[in-house]
Order: C-alpha cells, then sequence, then structure tokens
C-alpha cells in the first residue's frame, strides 16, 4: 500500500498521493453514512457557528469550537447564514463536521484506525502516534470557502514539530471544485514559525476565551527530511493535487498548503485527519485539549 517510492517522494516534496487507498466500494458507504450525519443536522438546536476560511482566525474562539476536540460538531459555511438564519437548506450549509469523528463516530473510527494507516506512521517513523482533529470537509458547490495557505504544525504543535495530516478524497477533487494546492518541497524551507494558540484568563488577564496566533523560534520537524534543509526563497509557486475518489494525499506539517473556493455545482467532500509523534511534547497552548481525563488517542 504505502511503498517505498511513495515514502521517498512524502521525504522529498512533503507530500504524496496514495491512488486507490480505499475501494469504489468503501467510498460508497462512507459518502452514505456521511449524507446521513449531514441528514441529521438540526440548525434548531445548533449555536449556527460558523468556520471562517478567511485568515480571521479570532472568529474560531466560541466555546462550541473549543470543545469539540471529542465531539461530533457542525461547522457552517460563512455564506451559509444571515442574520442568525440559514440561507440554504441544512444539509448545504454545512462547512465541515468534525473534530471527534475517530473518537466517536465507528465508521471513522474504523478508518482511521486501519492498518494501512499505521503502516504509514510505521514507515515514517513514528513511534507513538496519537490521532487529532478528524473531521469530514464539505467544500459545498458556489459557498465552499477558501483555505489560505497554512501549515498543519502551526495549528497542531509538538516540540519538535510532528504533524502529519491523511487527507482521504471521497470524491474527484478538481481544480474546478478546490482541489488542494500544494507548494512542494516548502517543508524543507520553511520552518514553524507561528502557533495558532488557546487564549485563557490565566495566561492573559484581559483577553477572552478563545485562539490566537502567537510567533516563536522557527523550528523544523524531525521527521523524514530527504536531504538538507533548503534557503527559503522569495517566491514559491503552488500546484493544484487533483486526485480520485478513493485517494489518500499525505501532507508534511510544514508543507504550505491552500485550497480555492468551489464555485462549481459540484461539491467536493473529503476525510482528514492527523496525527502527531506522542513521543513530543504537546502543550496546553495548543488550541485543541482534549477533557483532563481523556488523552490524545493512540493510533
Amino acid at each position: 500500500m504505502f511503498s517505498d517510492t511513495h515514502k521517498e517522494s512524502f521525504s522529498r516534496d512533503g507530500f504524496v498521493v496514495v491512488e486507490e487507498f480505499l475501494t469504489n466500494g468503501q467510498v460508497q458507504e462512507i459518502r452514505q453514512h456521511i449524507q446521513q450525519l449531514l441528514d441529521d443536522f438540526d440548525p434548531q438546536k445548533h449555536p449556527l457557528t460558523t468556520f471562517p476560511t478567511t485568515t480571521d482566525y479570532k472568529l474560531l474562539g466560541s466555546q462550541y469550537f473549543l470543545d469539540s476536540a471529542t465531539r461530533i460538531s457542525y461547522f457552517l459555511e460563512p455564506d451559509s447564514v444571515s442574520q442568525a438564519k440559514l440561507t440554504v437548506e441544512p444539509a448545504r450549509a454545512i462547512n465541515k463536521i468534525g473534530h471527534g469523528l475517530h473518537i466517536q463516530d465507528p465508521v471513522f473510527k474504523q478508518l482511521t484506525h486501519g492498518p494501512d494507516v499505521r503502516e504509514i506512521a510505521d514507515k515514517l517513523g513514528f513511534k507513538d502516534p496519537r490521532v487529532l482533529q478528524s473531521m469530514v470537509i464539505c467544500k459545498q458547490p458556489r459557498i465552499g470557502g477558501p483555505v489560505p495557505m497554512h501549515q498543519d504544525s502551526t495549528f497542531l504543535f509538538t516540540n519538535p514539530p510532528s504533524a502529519c495530516g491523511f487527507w482521504i478524497a471521497l470524491e474527484d477533487c478538481l481544480v474546478t471544485n478546490g482541489c488542494l494546492h500544494v507548494v512542494p518541497k516548502s517543508h524543507r524551507s520553511h520552518p514553524i514559525s507561528r502557533r495558532m494558540v488557546r487564549c485563557s484568563a490565566e495566561r492573559q488577564p484581559a483577553a477572552e476565551e478563545g485562539v490566537d496566533f502567537i510567533d516563536i523560534e522557527p523550528v523544523f520537524s524531525l521527521y523524514p527530511l530527504q536531504g538538507e534543509k533548503e534557503e527559503q526563497q522569495q517566491q514559491q509557486e503552488s500546484c493544484p493535487v487533483e486526485v480520485k475518489a478513493g485517494s489518500l494525499v499525505l501532507l508534511h506539517g510544514q508543507l504550505l498548503h491552500m485550497s480555492p473556493p468551489n464555485l462549481s455545482d459540484k461539491s467536493r467532500w473529503i476525510y482528514t485527519f492527523h496525527i502527531i509523534e506522542g513521543m513530543h511534547t504537546y502543550d496546553s497552548l495548543n488550541w485543541l485539549q482534549m477533557p483532563a481525563d481523556f488523552p490524545l488517542t493512540k493510533l
């Protein structure tokens, strides 16, 4: 499933596509399950929390968002809500469902903890892989917002950085419906130099509970980088990563990546989760925190 060629490409480029990671039958079963989750969404029982896909991450500071690590929570497209009311049918309003699908949902728990995932973690050198931030991203037709250029370890920080993203296409992801765009090899030239952190009165007496960004001393990941680190280039072009349904895109936590808005009439469903090295420190500054009696999930 995950060959030496895949590993070499991942180490060199910071990402790799593993085709046919899921069979067509698995994709269809998962899509039917997601449709049921979408149909179960009841806006009357929801705070209508949106997920901003711009750079204004301070809007993510709601308690609903902060408490989502072990829950099945629904986050809405900003353009689906106006004056505290939905502007589209409920199932078409959802930006993503997460962040505890790997804990609470049997279908995604089985997928996330499958032998193919464990094989990849082993081959990448993880000693104690932990799973976090699992989610279905719908990228809704016409209103699916852009995701700005970012690095996953900015949001899921360990010391040293170790985040690795598993991004699984559940339908064909093309330029027309907002596929991933990556900056190849940027994991070798762009260290992690800032973090999104959870604000608290204990650390910042004047601050409200929420999230913010802080600058940190630039730091590189220790897990596989092929060749020497490279000097940061003035301009690096991103390129689209078009994949068929069932493909896995593996993303290094330092890789620069983004996705444009979906202006088409077709959705772009994917399932994604992340692993980090459990032997590295995952501190209380991270925005995503588990309940006190609930450790990060072992892979």
